[in-house]
């Protein structure tokens, strides 16, 4: 090709980019130290000196070395590769999330970092963008000019996923899966606002939120040769992929999530917020936790932490102080952290939690609007807690465990208001806290049940859990650690039922004593008739088949221990509930604080 019709073919570009623009490439990569800095080299060589443009790639928590793989081509593209190291390993779609954040273009093009798709056909994405007049260009194997060479199996997927995607989300292109999508903006801006999904089906969200807000959507041909790689089309994929799509076909068809869904604008001044860490002392996990605080996007913070006696910590980055509390509970722990804040919002976080690098910069938004007081997030399971307490955390994931709660523990959830929100990751505005005057020191557990609703009932403001302000909260070990602290929650949420009605008293947290009930009185009565033994063995197994069903794991150790851990945990909370129920008092003393996640 001539230099003359090289130029021409990047006239559609620069026409769009127009005066002062960029385009941002964003290469989500993961375990490719092999290969990302020759592919990070292939695409500053195919752009350079043709458009305005920065490349971000985005190591997604690789353990093999791409990081200094991602520097070393910064070292030699200074200006132009911007590159994003995240820590931990979270999906696809928050690696994406995450590199637009950090990247400047008004227009963003995702592109697989593996370059499986060439960026050479980033002029041609250009040209039909203009000449559709679309907002959005993808990439599709299913395009009449593209050239593929794809295993048979793969082809076959596709298209059963395709005609899936058509009948359930109505999405008018023909392949929401290739790696390289060329965004207007504003158009990428609006659908990471209100996205949810953080891995495989993020890109058919994405598009389907756009395309519901009108933005077109057209389609360029690629060229594509697979090879002989494996890919990630895994039976475990392939079900969480399948989960995705009927949750956005859920959120988008029936609850209407997408257009109804609140966006809190950015704050126009830095909110300042204090953090406030309740511990008994030193530890690995405090460590990590305040390592997270130290990788935090958002930085107008300080950091309180709160251990009975005197304790050593290295320096960080953010202000830190410790401020011993004597052998007291976590309330007043967290009320002695409140008067000492000198922020406008105190974020609560446990000692063995630790925040994802953007935790601050999506609650703190939320504050900007003046009617809400308090934010949660997600405490989910860290990926590298010991076997039986990934358990413990599958066993409150399970729908027939935590219901309409699931939310609490998950961070694909849709973001809503709440009532009722644990401390492991908990922000309050500071004079919210002290109209009510913190928390009741009266109760452990349960305190952050109290203080929610006085922030709701007392204060009048809503609570806001937004999926994205997540933390990884350790989990006990299944079984004794995990129903010892099952065990405390039946308790308490038994006796605030009486105590604290309009958050305890709901049938949720009653079904497990009916269940416990259930078993017993139909076990006696099963010996009356005949008909009665029957009736009670297909009840007890219609459940036992919805807890083989909910748990289900190709791992039959997996499965065997969740299905267990399950069961016991409904027959415990049950029983700790009634007795709740029954009690006129709490227990006023704690003889250990279990603020750790062996208890």
């Amino acid at each position: 090709m001539s230099t003359e019709e090289n130029n021409k073919k990047w006239e559609p570009a620069l026409s769009l980019l127009g005066s002062g623009g960029m385009l941002s490439i964003v290469m989500p990569a993961y375990q490719l130290v092999s290969c990302i800095g020759a592919n990070i080299d292939t695409v500053v060589r195919v752009l350079d000196g043709h458009i305005p443009f920065e490349v971000v790639p985005v190591d997604d928590g690789s353990t093999d070395g791409t990081a200094k793989a991602l520097h070393d081509a910064a070292a030699r593209h200074p200006g132009l590769v911007k590159p994003v190291v995240l820590e931990k390993n979270a999906g696809k779609g928050n690696a994406l999330k995450r590199g637009f954040e950090a990247s400047s273009g008004n227009y963003v093009m995702l592109l697989d970092a593996d370059l499986d798709l060439s960026p050479e056909g980033i002029p041609n994405f250009f040209a039909v963008m203009q000449e559709k007049k679309a907002s959005i260009v993808i990439g599709s194997k299913r395009h009449r000019d593209s050239q593929v060479e794809y295993p048979w199996h793969r082809r076959l997927a596709s298209f059963v996923y395709y005609s899936l995607v058509r009948l359930l989300v109505g999405l008018p292109v023909s392949d929401t899966q290739t790696g390289m999508k060329l965004f207007a903006r504003e158009a990428l801006q609006w659908s990471f606002e209100r996205m949810l999904v953080k891995k495989f089906a993020f890109d058919l969200e994405v598009l389907s939120i756009a395309n519901n807000r009108g933005y077109r959507v057209a389609e360029a041909p690629v060229t594509l040769h697979f090879g002989e790689k494996v890919g990630c089309l895994s039976l475990s994929n392939v079900r969480d992929v399948l989960t995705d799509t009927l949750a956005i076909f859920y959120r988008q068809r029936i609850l209407h999530y997408y257009r109804n869904v609140e966006v809190a604008p950015p704050p126009e001044h830095p909110i300042r917020v204090s953090v406030v860490i309740a511990c008994p002392g030193g530890s690995a996990y405090l460590d990590e936790a305040l390592h997270g605080l130290d990788t935090q996007t958002y930085r107008a913070f300080e950091v309180l932490v709160l251990p009975d006696g005197p304790l050593e910590l290295p320096a960080y980055s953010f202000p830190l102080r410790v401020i011993p509390t004597g052998k007291v509970r976590p309330a007043e722990k967290r009320n002695l952290g409140i008067r000492e804040a000198t922020g406008e919002v105190v974020a609560f976080l446990d000692d063995d939690a630790w925040p994802v690098p953007n935790w601050l910069e999506c609650a703190v938004k939320y504050f900007t609007l003046p009617d809400v007081g308090g934010v949660g997030g997600p405490g989910a399971t860290p990926p590298n807690d010991p076997f039986a307490a990934q358990l413990s955390g599958r066993v409150f994931e399970n729908p027939l465990v935590s219901g309409n709660y699931r939310y609490r523990y998950r961070g694909d959830r849709v973001r809503g208001s709440v009532d009722d929100y644990p401390s492991c990751n908990l922000f309050v505005r500071k004079d919210v806290l002290e109209e009510i005057g913190g928390y009741n020191t009266r109760f452990w557990p349960g305190e952050d049940t109290i203080l929610c609703s006085d922030i709701v009932f007392r204060a009048k403001r809503r609570i806001v859990y937004d999926p994205w302000a997540q933390v990884y909260h350790h989990r006990r070990s299944l079984f004794l650690p995990h129903l010892r602290q099952v065990g405390r929650y039946g308790l308490h949420r038994g006796y605030f039922a009486k105590r604290f009605p309009q958050t305890s008293l709901r049938l949720g947290y009653l079904v497990p004593t009916l269940f416990v009930c259930g078993l017993a009185v139909g076990a006696a009565l099963s010996f009356l008739h005949p008909w009665l033994l029957y009736a009670y063995c297909a009840v007890t197994g219609v459940y036992a088949l919805a807890v083989l069903l909910t748990t289900f794991s190709l791992n039959p150790v997996v499965w065997m221990f969740s299905a267990v851990g399950v069961f016991l945990t409904h027959v415990w909370y049950g029983i700790r509930f009634a007795q709740g129920l029954c009690s006129r008092r709490m227990p006023c003393e704690v003889a250990a604080f279990d603020h750790g996640p062996q208890g």
